[in-house]
C-alpha cells in the first residue's frame, strides 16, 4: 500500500520533527552559599548555551539555543541568595533568554553536567560574589600559637558531606545523605562549643553545595587543628552496614604532592605556616613528603580513637581504620579524617540515621574519639596542652600547689579562685611552671 504525502503534511511532519529535536527547561533550582549562588537549570537534553553579564541594574544573561521554558519550570524558579528575580522569554522565535536578576556583582560560571541516577540533563550557572572569581572574603582565624603568653583553643573543622545539587546517597525512604550528615554535623558542632578548649567550625552550614578543594582551603584559612568530614555510605547490596573512618592514602598523598609542586601559586603557606616560595624542587619535595606523613601518622591515631567509640555503638564495616585518596583529607599539615557513619542503604542503619537520638549518639562517639587524641597530643600553646589535676576528695590547694611545683596565687589566679575552697571533681588548670 502506497501513501501519497502531499507538500503540505510533509512540512508539518518536518516542523514536527525539528519541534521534538528543540530541549525544554524542564525545572529551576536555586542554592543560596555564603558567598555564591547555583542556579540549575533541568533540561531534556542537552543545548548550546552563552552566558554574559549587565550592570545598571546588575543581572547576567544566559541564551539557550533551540530551546523553550516548559509550563512547569515557569514558576519553578524562585529568588535566593544572590539571585532577586528569574525571568525569561522568547528570543528570535526558537531560542529562549533567562535573565537572572542580582542584588550584588558577580562573576558567572556555567557548565553542562550528563543524567545520572537521579537527574538528567543540566545546566549549571555560578554566580560568585565579586567581580574577580578569585576573590576572598575574609575569614576568621584561630592563630595556631599561643601571643603575648595566651593560650588558644583547639579548632575543629566539621565538613558534612555533598549539600546542593549535589544530594549523595539516597536511601529507600528517600532519605538524603545531605540532610542527614548536616544534622550529625551540626550536633557535633554544638558538643565542640560547650567543650572547654575547644572550638568548631562548620565548613558548610546550610544545603548548599561546596567543591571540595575549597572545603581543605577553608579549614586551612581558618588554621584548623583537624579537620573531620561526615558522610553515609552506600552499595548496591542492600546488607552491607557499619561505620568507617578513612585517612589519606599514601597513593593520594603522592598524587597531591605532584600536584602542588606543579603550581606553585599553591605553594605558599602550605607547611604549618612555611612559605616553599623561595625553596628549590628538592627542599620543597622533602618539605611536603615530611609534613603529609606527619599528618597521615596524626590522622591514623584520630581515626583509630573515633573507630574506637564507634564500635561501641554498633558494628564496624572493616575491621580498622582505612585509606582512600578522598580530596577532603589532602591537606598536607591537617590531620583529616573522613567518617563514614552508616550505609544510608541498609534499611535498618538508614532508619537510626533519621532518629535524632542515634544521630546524637554518633556526635557523641566522634567527640570522644577526637579528645581522646588531643588529651595525648596537645598542640603547644593550645589550653589542653595547659597540665591538668582532678580534685579528689582530701585535696588542699597547698599540697596541690607543692606536687606541680607551682604557687598557689597562680593555681589561684590560673583557675580564677578567689580563695582555697576545692570543689571534689572539678578540673584545675595547671600553670606552666615560672609563669
Amino acid at each position: 500500500m502506497r501513501i501519497k504525502i502531499t507538500g503540505f503534511w510533509l512540512l508539518f511532519w518536518l516542523s514536527g520533527l525539528c519541534l521534538a529535536q528543540s530541549s525544554e527547561v524542564q525545572g529551576i533550582r536555586v542554592w543560596s552559599a555564603p558567598d555564591n549562588t547555583r542556579v540549575v537549570l533541568d533540561l531534556s537534553g542537552p543545548v548550546s548555551h552563552s552566558l554574559f553579564s549587565l550592570s545598571n541594574p546588575r543581572r547576567v544573561v544566559i541564551d539557550l539555543i533551540d530551546t523553550r521554558m516548559g509550563d512547569s519550570a515557569a514558576a519553578a524558579g524562585a529568588a535566593a541568595g544572590l539571585v532577586q528575580r528569574i525571568r525569561s522569554g522568547a528570543r528570535n522565535k526558537r531560542d529562549l533568554r533567562m535573565v537572572l536578576d542580582l542584588s550584588k556583582e558577580v562573576t558567572p560560571r556555567s557548565f553542562l553536567l550528563a543524567p545520572n541516577a537521579q537527574y538528567g540533563h543540566r545546566l549549571v550557572v555560578d554566580l560568585i560574589e565579586g567581580s574577580d572569581a578569585g576573590s576572598k572574603k575574609p575569614v576568621k582565624t584561630a592563630p595556631r600559637a599561643g601571643t603575648a603568653g595566651k593560650t588558644r583553643e583547639l579548632l575543629i573543622a566539621i565538613d558534612a558531606g555533598h549539600g546542593g545539587e549535589d544530594s549523595g546517597a539516597r536511601g529507600s525512604r528517600g532519605t538524603r545523605e545531605k540532610d542527614v550528615v548536616l544534622q550529625i554535623a551540626r550536633r557535633l558542632e554544638a558538643l565542640v562549643r560547650r567543650e572547654p578548649g575547644m572550638r568548631p567550625v562548620m565548613i558548610r552550614e546550610g544545603d548548599y553545595f561546596i567543591p571540595l578543594r575549597k572545603r581543605v582551603r577553608q579549614a586551612r584559612e581558618h588554621k584548623a587543628d583537624l579537620f573531620v568530614s561526615i558522610h553515609a555510605d552506600a552499595f548496591r547490596d542492600r546488607r552491607a552496614r557499619g561505620s568507617s573512618v578513612y585517612v589519606l592514602s599514601s597513593r593520594g598523598a603522592s598524587s597531591e604532592m605532584a600536584r602542588i609542586l606543579a603550581r606553585n601559586e599553591n605553594a605558599a603557606d602550605l607547611v604549618g605556616g612555611v612559605s616553599l616560595n623561595d625553596k628549590d624542587d628538592l627542599l620543597k619535595s622533602v618539605l611536603l613528603d615530611l609534613s603529609q606523613a606527619a599528618s597521615i601518622e596524626a590522622s591514623m591515631e584520630v581515626a583509630n580513637n573515633v573507630l574506637g567509640q564507634l564500635r561501641r555503638l554498633g558494628k564496624i564495616h572493616k575491621g580498622g581504620v582505612q585509606q582512600a585518596g578522598f580530596v577532603v583529607l589532602k591537606s598536607p599539615d591537617i590531620p583529616s579524617i573522613l567518617v563514614e557513619t552508616a550505609f544510608i542503604s541498609n534499611p535498618d542503619e538508614e532508619r537510626q540515621l533519621r532518629d535524632p537520638r542515634h544521630q546524637q549518639k554518633l556526635a557523641e562517639g566522634i567527640l570522644m574519639g577526637i579528645k581522646a587524641y588531643f588529651r595525648n597530643n596537645p598542640p603547644p600553646g593550645t589550653l589542653m596542652a595547659q597540665r591538668q589535676h582532678v580534685i579528689k576528695r582530701g585535696d588542699t590547694l597547698s599540697e596541690i600547689a607543692q606536687k606541680y611545683e607551682v604557687s598557689m596565687k597562680d593555681l589561684q589566679v590560673a583557675n580564677d579562685l578567689t580563695d582555697n575552697t576545692l570543689q571534689v571533681g572539678k578540673v584545675l588548670r595547671i600553670p606552666s611552671e615560672g609563669s
